[in-house]
């Protein structure tokens, strides 16, 4: 209950960003609840990304507003716990990342784009090395997702992205072909992009997703991602 209300007034804005909550004493006193009861209270805050305690003399629990980070953690612990089939994610991001595109032809800055250009040098530069190519095949996804300015959209495909990577990390999956496609597709939607065409952006990134996701799906077997130990 003592989270619920506090988590209730960080979110109405009642505790704005970086202010410190209360005291523990003064919770304790205010709240007739016990010195335990209050410090969990304060951890299922720290847990939900509201609050960061600090020790020391100085130290307490200071508000912090969520991140995409903690909505992305949310999502991969239901993908995970759940352990969701590799076709869901797969067609979730079917369905969210074209809509990625069209915003980042329409939002993006020259460092958003930029940082899609380096994510394709990287991609190229990785050749046969399966995972470095993933870690640049997410680093351009994800920034396409940052470029939309939707940070709704740039979490959920932080979570996707770190799924899919744990799903497709096989050279079975990701062969060599796959991966040219890959760069190809890739250097076509920054160009649509940078040329802050939508349109193009939706369709091409439409082409290539659901190319990607066939080409994974025909070399798998399975209908679960895999949970790691």
């Amino acid at each position: 209950m003592l989270a619920e209300e506090l988590r209730e007034r960080i979110l109405s804005g009642e505790f704005v960003e970086d202010t410190q909550l209360p005291p523990e004493r003064d919770l304790v006193t205010q709240t007739q609840m016990s010195r335990s009861t209050v410090r969990e209270a304060l951890r299922i805050l720290e847990v939900q990304g509201l609050v960061r305690i600090k020790s020391g003399r100085a130290g307490g629990a200071f508000v912090q507003r969520p991140s995409q980070d903690s909505v992305a953690t949310s999502l991969s612990l239901l993908i995970r716990g759940r352990q969701l089939r590799l076709t869901d994610l797969l067609q979730t991001r079917e369905a969210i990342e074209p809509v990625c595109a069209s915003l980042a032809a329409q939002n993006r800055t020259d460092e958003e784009l930029a940082a899609l250009h380096d994510a394709n040098k990287a991609l190229e530069a990785a050749e046969g090395n399966l995972s470095d190519f993933l870690d640049a095949n997410i680093d351009w996804h994800i920034g396409v997702a940052t470029a939309s300015h939707n940070e709704l959209l740039e979490a959920l495909m932080i979570a996707l992205s770190k799924a899919i990577y744990t799903a497709t990390e096989n050279e079975a999956f990701v062969d060599a072909d796959v991966r040219k496609v890959t760069a190809r597709a890739h250097k076509s939607i920054t160009t649509a992009i940078r040329q802050q065409n939508p349109e193009a952006a939706v369709r091409r990134m439409n082409r290539h997703v659901h190319s990607y996701a066939k080409a994974v799906l025909e070399t798998d077997e399975r209908v679960e991602i895999p949970v790691d130990d």
